[in-house]
């Protein structure tokens, strides 16, 4: 920690008076341990590219088609993509669908019309999705809470009656993006350079830097049973901790602020046990939010507050403690003063002249009980 190879150099303790100068170092001590892009390349002016396989409307097991051939009452109606994944019309054998587009779809079902002897010449025909599905995926790698997620639901009281009376149907519920968010959201060692769909046996590398930036990225389309990985550069990169669409919505922080004259966390301000602040926030923005900064400063000045965080690459879990005062007045702060992580923990902890008048009174009320006895 004191050299800043922790997960964050901003963990690394405050250098002495012969230290470092007064200048910003974390992002760069931080960038020097990172992996070469996978996808290769910085990152900087890359343009969106997405594979040919994954462009357009993704069918999925559950969605709703509407298939329509003129004059035609034996093959016209609604379809739902089975549980298998193909789509089943009447005397034909079924026609693979998940994964694929209705463009797609509806060519094998052209060719499954004539060579059934249905139709003498090629039959126009048109298939729309009327309705998406929620879909099952699994996202692993350098995500905060790696799992199979379910994306795409929409509850009754969010549905609107015209667009489904309408053709045609159209989500950004079921995007890459959606998922990775709710997996926690991407972690600060992610390389988005590369980041790898599985679907139906088949590899397709994305990349998404372009996304911490404003700029547009390859927001694919899924369907159940994809794989989302993302690898990690085994580095914290700094320029990731900001919010983004595949970045954790915010920060459920754990706050511990017992100062006096408070006897509890409610007398503290402190309205609740886990309180949530915006992804990007930083462990002395929190001791703020804590109330523990300010007051008396004769007797608050020398308060102290530690940060318990964990390494998500090695799962080691790391303590530190800054006093609060040094960290108010250092100009070059910002370099010891990490970001915080989803699960991470404030705990306040009183100036000495506080532990000091807390310790007579203890004291007084013993001595009382003692003459009473």
């Amino acid at each position: 920690m004191e050299t800043g190879d922790g997960y964050q150099a901003q963990y690394r303790a405050f250098a002495g008076p012969a230290g470092d100068p007064p200048v910003l170092r974390s992002a760069a001590m931080n960038a020097a341990k990172c992996r070469p892009y996978e996808g290769g390349g910085s990152g900087g002016k890359l343009g969106v590219s997405v594979p040919a396989a994954l462009g357009g409307e993704t069918l999925s097991r559950g969605d709703l088609l509407d298939l329509r051939l003129p004059d035609d009452v034996t093959f016209t109606g609604e379809y739902v993509v089975s549980r298998d994944g193909t789509l089943k019309v009447p005397f034909l054998q079924p026609i693979r669908a998940e994964g694929r587009t209705p463009d797609a779809v509806a060519a094998d079902l052209r060719a499954a019309l004539l060579s059934g002897a249905f139709y003498d010449q090629r039959p126009e025909l048109s298939l729309l999705i009327t309705d998406l599905a929620p879909v099952r995926v699994a996202v692993s790698g350098a995500v905060f809470e790696p799992q199979a997620v379910e994306i795409g639901n929409v509850s009754g009281a969010d549905r609107d009656a015209r667009r489904q009376l309408a053709l045609g149907a159209s989500t950004e519920g079921r995007n890459l993006s959606v998922a990775l968010r709710s997996a926690g959201g991407i972690r600060p060692d992610a390389d988005l350079s590369a980041i790898q769909l599985i679907r139906g046996g088949a590899i397709y590398t994305l990349d998404l830097r372009g996304v911490v930036e404003g700029r547009a990225v390859p927001d694919v389309i899924l369907a159940s049973g994809d794989e989302l990985v993302v690898p990690s550069r085994q580095c914290f990169q700094d320029d990731l901790m900001r919010p983004s669409p595949i970045s954790p919505p915010g920060v459920a922080l754990y706050l511990s602020n017992l100062t006096q004259p408070a006897t509890g966390n409610a007398p503290s301000a402190i309205g609740q046990e886990v309180r949530e602040v915006p992804y990007g926030t930083r462990y002395l923005q929190a001791v703020v939010d804590a109330n523990c900064v300010g007051g008396a400063r004769a007797t608050s000045a020398a308060r102290s507050a530690a940060l318990f965080s964990r390494n998500p690459v090695t799962d080691v879990s790391v303590v530190i403690e800054r006093p609060i005062e040094k960290m108010r007045m250092r100009a070059d702060r910002d370099d010891y003063d990490p970001y915080l992580l989803p699960g991470d923990a404030i705990a306040c902890y009183d100036s000495s002249v506080t532990n000091v008048a807390e310790a007579a009174r203890v004291l007084g009320i013993v001595g009382a009980v003692a003459l009473i006895r």
